[in-house]
């Protein structure tokens, strides 16, 4: 089985902010909201384990830096 390409941050951040777009569109049925909502939770998640790994690098590159 081949492994999916992970989508970009950015790529990520897109799809998110078109999902929200259509969710707020009030003639979008329950049931696409559901599926809309689940798929924007997945995005979420990649895009929060996006910058917690973007975050470790930056430690380990300036291991002195204390948090603000």
């Amino acid at each position: 089985m081949e492994k999916k390409e992970r989508l970009s941050f950015e790529d990520a951040l897109s799809k998110l902010e078109i999902i929200i777009s259509k969710l707020e569109d009030p003639a979008v049925s329950l049931e696409e909201s559901i599926s809309l909502y689940e798929e924007g939770m997945k995005l979420t998640k990649l895009c929060s384990e996006t910058l917690e790994e973007a975050e470790l690098k930056i430690r380990k590159v300036n291991p002195n830096k204390t948090e603000s």
